[in-house]
Order: C-alpha cells, then sequence, then structure tokens
C-alpha cells in the first residue's frame, strides 16, 4: 500500500512513494504523453521541488537554479485498496497547478494559498498526478496598469499571482521558489461533518469563558454535547445545523508567557455518550489600546495591558517550506526562551499551518499575522483576483479559528508606505481589497482578533512613526543616533531594528555574502552595523578591519546587540510611548551575517542573547535623563509580588565603588516602579556625568535587582556615562564549573568590569553569553549540551572584549 498511511479511520496522508519529473515548460498537457526515458527522481510530499532535489544533492542552496522555467510533474500510485466514493484533499499547491486522476483533469489551481477538496469516485490503484507550470511565464503577463512598481521585487508579475515572494527579493534571500505540493495531499474516505465545525472562545470581562460550537449534521438524530473544563451543554438543532454555547465561569485564561501560563483546554464533543475531541483551545480577550490622542495602538489582553516584542519570521526553511512541529518548535522555542512574547509573520511569507499555531498556543507567544499581500499595487477590481482574496483569508482563518496566540490580522506590509514613499495621495493607495474586503472577512471569521489595513499606517503618512503602526529603522538602516528610539515617539514597531548579525562561527570570509542589502541601494547592512560600531566604540571601523581585523569581528558581533539593548529599554521604560517592537528577523534563510538573530542552522547569535536580557519579564533599565539625572525603571510583568532587594553602584576603573545604595522593596504584579538614582544615594551625585564639575568619577554605574528570600540575581543594568569605550578594563576573570541535578553550571567572577564577556564551550549552550559582568558578584550561567554532543563535562574558554587573556575552564 505505496503512499497510503492511515491517520485514523477517515483520513490517509499520501506521502509516500511519489516521483517527480521536470520537464520544458508547456512540453507536455497530460501525463499520458510524459516519456518513459524521464528522469525520475524519489519526490517529497508535502515539499518543494527544491527540497527533492536539495535531497539527491542537486541543488546549491547558496547559489540555486530558479525553478520558474520548468513544469514539474509529481506522480503517484494510488493503493488498490482504495475503493468508493472518495475525496482528494490538495491543502496548498505552489502555484499553477493542473491534477489528473488517470490521466483525466479533476482541477486547476492558480493560487499557492488555497487549499483544494475534490469528490472523486475509485476504483482502486489509479494514478494521480499533479503538474506544476512553469510560473516564469505567468509572470511575464500584464495585467491592470500598477499605479507604482516596488523595487523590493524582481518580478512585477507577482502581483497577479497568489503566491510567495520568498525568492524574488534579491538581497533579501536567495532565489529559492516556491515549487510544488508545499502542504499535504490527503485521502479521505469518511468525513465526521457535512461541513467543518465553526469553533470561538471568548472571555468575559467576569472571567466567564464562553465556548461556540456549531456544524452541519444530516445524518440521523444524535445526542451531541458539548464539554469542557469539567461542564457541559446539549446542542440544539436547526434545520440541520447544531450549535451549543458553554459558560465556563472563572476559566483559566490565556496568557502570553511573559504575564502568565497559556492555559489551554480541551474541546470535547460527546456523541451518544463517546468523546471526540475538537481541539484545544484557550480563553482570552483582546482589546486596543488607542490611548488619549487616539493616535496610538497597544494590545490589553485579560485587561492588562501588555508589551509586546519579539521578532518578524521568514521560514522554518526556505527550500523545504515545511508545516510541520517538528520542524517548527525549535524555533519558536527558541524565541520563547529569549523572552519573545509576538511573532510576525509578513506578507513577503507564507501561511503557516495550524501546527504553528498550536506550538504558540502552547508556548505562549501571540502571532501578529499579515495576510499574504506585499508592497504591490494590487489589482482589487479583478472580481477572479478578490475571489482567490476571499478563499485564501477564509480558509486561513477557519484553520486556525480556535487558536489564542493569533492576536492581530493586518492586511498586508508596506503597501500603503510603497505608495505613499513614492509620492501618490491616499486616495490611490488606500482601497477595498483591505479596507473592506479583509477587514471584513476578519471581522466575520474571527471578531475577537483586532485587524489593521495595513503595516505600516497611521499618522500624517503611513511610514511616520509616531502615530499607528510603523516599520521603524530610524536607529537602524537610516543610522539615526541612539536618541532616535526616544525621539521617533513610536507607537508600535511592527518591524525594526534590522542589521547585519553576526554570528559566534561567522568570519566574514565570504566577503558580501549573505550580507542583506535593499535594491537599488548602494549601501548594505553592514555598513549600518560598521556605522553603530563607530558610534558606540569610537573607533573607525574600515581601519579597524584593516589594523585589528580580530578586533573589528569580537565588536560586530556585539554592537548590534547593544543597540538593541538600548533601544528595547527606551521602549519599555514607564513613560515611553511605544506599546511594542519586532525585531527583524527572527531567523536567517540563508548562511551568513543576515538580519536573523538565529542563524540559519538554529544557532542564536550573540544578538538573540541581548534580546533575551531586553526581554525579562522582570527588569531593570537605566534611562540617562541628561541634566534630570539617572533614572532606574523597575518592571514586573508577572502574576506575582516581588519582594526584591535593589543594588545600585558607581565604580571608578570598574572596580572602586564612589557612591552605593541598597534597597530593600517590594513590586506588585504587573506594576512597575521608578527611583532617581539621587534618591537611592540620599544625596546629589553627578551619575550621568552631565554637569562635569571637575574629571569624572566612575565609568560606569551597575545596578542589581535580587530576589530577598533567595538572594538569586533576577536582572542587572549597565550604564556607561563617558561611553562604552572608556569603560574598557582587562579585568581577571575567575572561573570554576559546577554540577547539580540540571547539568553543568560555569561560575564566573571578575575584579573589574568585563564587558562583552564571550563563553566558548564547544557542544554546549550558554545559557547567557556576550554578557557585562561586575565585581562583587558570581555570575551563574547553565550550559546545555547540544544534541549529538557525547557525555562528559563541558571546557572551554571565556573572554572579555576588554582583554587579551583568554581563561579557560
Amino acid at each position: 500500500m505505496s503512499g497510503f498511511s492511515p491517520t485514523d479511520a477517515e483520513t490517509s496522508l499520501l506521502h509516500e512513494g511519489w516521483s517527480l519529473v521536470l520537464t520544458a515548460p508547456g512540453a507536455f498537457s497530460g501525463p499520458a504523453e510524459l516519456p518513459a526515458t524521464l528522469d525520475a527522481i524519489p519526490a517529497i510530499v508535502p515539499g518543494t521541488v527544491a527540497a527533492a532535489l536539495d535531497a539527491i544533492g542537486r541543488f546549491d542552496r547558496n547559489r540555486p537554479e530558479p525553478l520558474t522555467g520548468k513544469d514539474a510533474w509529481y506522480r503517484l500510485r494510488l493503493p488498490h485498496g482504495a475503493v468508493g466514493p472518495a475525496i482528494l484533499r490538495f491543502e496548498g499547491l505552489a502555484t499553477v497547478a493542473e491534477a489528473f486522476l488517470d490521466g483525466k483533469l479533476i482541477l486547476s489551481s492558480e493560487s499557492m494559498f488555497e487549499a483544494h477538496d475534490v469528490p472523486v469516485v475509485l476504483a482502486g490503484g489509479e494514478e494521480l498526478a499533479v503538474c506544476f507550470r512553469a510560473l516564469g511565464p505567468h509572470l511575464e503577463r500584464t495585467g491592470p496598469r500598477a499605479r507604482w512598481r516596488p523595487r523590493l521585487m524582481n518580478a512585477q508579475g507577482l502581483r497577479l499571482i497568489r503566491t510567495t515572494a520568498l525568492g524574488f527579493m534579491p538581497g533579501w534571500c536567495p532565489e529559492i521558489h516556491a515549487v510544488g505540493p508545499w502542504r499535504p495531499v490527503k485521502l479521505i474516505r469518511k468525513q465526521a461533518f457535512t461541513s467543518s465545525p465553526t469553533i470561538s472562545a471568548k472571555l468575559a470581562e467576569n472571567g466567564t469563558g464562553i465556548l461556540e460550537v456549531s456544524f452541519v449534521h444530516e445524518g440521523s438524530v444524535r445526542d451531541f454535547r458539548l464539554a469542557c473544563d469539567g461542564r457541559e451543554t446539549r446542542f440544539t438543532a436547526t434545520e440541520g445545523r447544531y450549535s451549543a454555547e458553554l459558560h465556563i465561569p472563572d476559566i483559566k485564561p490565556w496568557w502570553p508567557h511573559t504575564h502568565g501560563e497559556p492555559n489551554l483546554h480541551d474541546v470535547t464533543l460527546r456523541i451518544d455518550g463517546a468523546d471526540r475531541l475538537l481541539c484545544r483551545t484557550g480563553f482570552r480577550r483582546i482589546e486596543v489600546d488607542r490611548g488619549k490622542d487616539d493616535q496610538s495602538f497597544g494590545l490589553i489582553l485579560n485587561g492588562e495591558k501588555i508589551f509586546c516584542r519579539g521578532s518578524v519570521w521568514t521560514a522554518a526553511d526556505i527550500v523545504r517550506l515545511p508545516g510541520d512541529r517538528k520542524s517548527y518548535e525549535p524555533w519558536l522555542r527558541l524565541a520563547k526562551e529569549a523572552g519573545m512574547n509576538m511573532i510576525r509573520i509578513p506578507g513577503i511569507a507564507a501561511y503557516e499551518t495550524p501546527d504553528f499555531f498550536a506550538l504558540c498556543d502552547e508556548l505562549g507567544l501571540m502571532v501578529w499575522q499579515d495576510f499574504m499581500f506585499a508592497n504591490f499595487d494590487y489589482p482589487a477590481g479583478d472580481p477572479d483576483f478578490v475571489i482567490h482574496v476571499k478563499t485564501e483569508a477564509g480558509q486561513f482563518l477557519a484553520a486556525t479559528q480556535a487558536s489564542p496566540s493569533l492576536a492581530v490580522l493586518c492586511g498586508g506590509s508596506e503597501i500603503h508606505q510603497q505608495a505613499a514613499m513614492l509620492g501618490l495621495p491616499e486616495r490611490i493607495w488606500k482601497g477595498p481589497l483591505f479596507e473592506e474586503t479583509l477587514a471584513g472577512i476578519a471581522a466575520e471569521k474571527r471578531p475577537d482578533v483586532p485587524y489593521v489595513p495595513n503595516s505600516p499606517c497611521g499618522g500624517a503618512l503611513p511610514f511616520y512613526p509616531n502615530a499607528g503602526i510603523a516599520h521603524y529603522y530610524g536607529v537602524g538602516a537610516y543610522r539615526r543616533p541612539l536618541e532616535d528610539a526616544r525621539r521617533a515617539n513610536i507607537r508600535f514597531a511592527a518591524e525594526c531594528l534590522a542589521f547585519s548579525n553576526l554570528s559566534a562561527q561567522e568570519t566574514l570570509a565570504g566577503g558580501k555574502e549573505g550580507i542583506p542589502r535593499d535594491s537599488g541601494a548602494d549601501w548594505d547592512f553592514e555598513d549600518v552595523r560598521d556605522h553603530y560600531l563607530g558610534l558606540l566604540y569610537g573607533v573607525d571601523p574600515q581601519k579597524l578591519r584593516e589594523s585589528d581585523f580580530d578586533r573589528y569581528l569580537a565588536l560586530s558581533r556585539i554592537v548590534t546587540g547593544e543597540v538593541m539593548e538600548t533601544a528595547f529599554a527606551e521602549w519599555r521604560r514607564p513613560g515611553s510611548t511605544c506599546n511594542g517592537a519586532l525585531t527583524f528577523t527572527l531567523q536567517d534563510v540563508m548562511p551568513g551575517p543576515g538580519w536573523g538573530v538565529v542563524d540559519a542552522s538554529g544557532r542564536p547569535k550573540p544578538a538573540w542573547y541581548a534580546l533575551k536580557r531586553a526581554f525579562r519579564p522582570i527588569q531593570l533599565i537605566f534611562a540617562d535623563e541628561g541634566t534630570n539625572g539617572l533614572n532606574l525603571h523597575l518592571i514586573n510583568e508577572t502574576a506575582f509580588s516581588l519582594p526584591a532587594i535593589l543594588e545600585i553602584s558607581c565604580l571608578r576603573e570598574g572596580k572602586m565603588p564612589v557612591v552605593s545604595a541598597r534597597r530593600e522593596l517590594a513590586v506588585d504584579p504587573r506594576n512597575s516602579r521608578t527611583f532617581a538614582a539621587t534618591d537611592l544615594f540620599g544625596a546629589f551625585f553627578d551619575t550621568t556625568y552631565a554637569y562635569r564639575f571637575g574629571p569624572p568619577s566612575h565609568d560606569v554605574t551597575v545596578a542589581r535587582l535580587k530576589h530577598a528570600e533567595t538572594g538569586e540575581m533576577i536582572a542587572e543594568a549597565f550604564h556607561f556615562p563617558l561611553g562604552r569605550a572608556e569603560a574598557f578594563h582587562d579585568a581577571v576573570i575567575e572561573t570554576a564549573l559546577t554540577e547539580d541535578e540540571e547539568g553543568y553550571r560555569l561560575e564566573l567572577s571578575t575584579d573589574c568590569l568585563a564587558q562583552s564577556l564571550a563563553i566558548e564551550a564547544p557542544g554546549f549552550r550558554a545559557g547567557d553569553n556576550w554578557l557585562h559582568l561586575a565585581p562583587g558578584e558570581t555570575r551563574r550561567v547553565r550550559l546545555t549540551a547540544l544534541e549529538g554532543t557525547a557525555p562528559g563535562r563541558p571546557s572551554g574558554t571565556v573572554r572579555a572584549l576588554g582583554g587579551e587573556r583568554a581563561v579557560p575552564f
């Protein structure tokens, strides 16, 4: 029974036994014409042509051969035991595809983002063939005249075809094109319902969970009951539609993991006493905070204001475009571990599967979901195009209807911005596709999820960051000073802080390979990184690269993370206008120093560790207010009161306390407190070196927050009144390796400030890295063995940015 693996009594995955041949475009109209002499290779379903070629060593991920100029034929012999009425379900075909059953055309598809159910009557042993037509000729077709043409994509015909922009953005990602059955193909022999159930889970203001389920059943009358969290209710029937509404008092709500527990509950359909699990869902309530001036954008979840932070998603693997839990999980767990609570799927990517959202539900990660539109002037006046839009949006929302993690729906990416930057008036770039069509579908299918027409949008112009939703690159691509993070008055940055981020292994031996750049720009994102390297460390990057490459490499690895930490400290402080910010991007799509804070192989970069420190739910933040002194902000986003000890010291030459203070305090749940440094000291001290009465007395201020009962350090903050370059010291670092029931920990101590201390432990990943280490405290860093590491004690070295010595452990 090749290719037939039952997942339950009703549905079979057709995922084995497929073959693939590539032919010239249009050479064959049907599978019967394919010569037997064609070179067939094993196909991966679900998967892509690129994945199949990659599996047999015939595809170069770094220098890919374009796949838009060939037809791709997938063929499978159905099992002989599959007889009678059935449904062939194609959950995603990329992109212009034709399906044949024993040579007869049964389906034509023109969208990568639509699923199709094809009723068939099987005799057993039929050949199923799917041809994916060469996309090149379709990209060359002309449609309604475009009023603007984006430079981001290299094929203007993409606006007429419903497929991903991945592979068509030079400088952003490799030219790897999505071709093939990228989502599962299934054989359905029996359906449980005449229509798929509709499911809605809401949280009332009084804490009651409200669960609504309905479906169509045309068979014999049954005793249908809805059960959840120990309660149940009967369904009532009206003309074949069964409906039930279950109220669950004091339900445990779903929270993003930074603010509470992401509680999930089984939703069970009880049929004549037998239970059938419909889904797992969470109960939560989302509202939008527009601010006092009605120009803001923020999320209030279950009555609490949430600072959203995270990254923009690209793909779990740009070659395979997988949609399974195993492929998603490592990336999303790294996002959670870094303290992210939101992931944005942008309009330049592709819709992810319910497995993605199920993981986000479990991990407590909110999802900002763009519909798959970006930059183009789409043919909104074409009725056929609009039908495709409605179908893909409706199917996506139906597939994710029970996911509490879905937190924001957005019409698309940079469409308003693209046209506005070209000088076109608002009446041109605002239209019914995003303001009405998609907005209406979102309101109908997911009324519990806020909808925004585009990202960015709002304000005098859509790309101004001081109103609505921004794509903020003032600090970043536009090379503005760090103070611009405050000056811009950001309300919500759906993407920001794009840099060429280096990994620990990156040597820049490939020159400009893997470094992202904007199409048509005379600079790239390495230039952006170099700008801030010079700004933060007072060196000429080019001269340093020529005279001391190792030093240049060390600074390049940590500078982007330092910038990110500084920006998020500004945005998270009490009094900031910012309600959230998502870095661009979570993961690289190709080897090299790309935008991702995690490299293409899944290894966290130094910037990831910086975000992990910046995103702590319990956080200390310094704010340099100039002649108003140095403020210290303490944030507690958790649901628990925090009894703590706050310590602050100003150190001369990184070691000698000039002034210090210690205070016991408590911070209420989901609250913050602000302290002026002078209040903590009890007298005036020029902590920011703003008044400049004489030479500077210190080069770093260190604050520590410790648990009052255990003494465990919870958070730490550093302020450099003279700049980071003036606080480099050749620190004497001591190490000790200890073992407990959870594994190994590296203990670190120093005689003076050690900046950006790098831990190298082959085969292990450090719980923190490239961290600042101050005297007077022993830091304990967990070392976790990587997959495939042989059992044994870790060994390696630590090295501070200000010194030459590598200290072994």
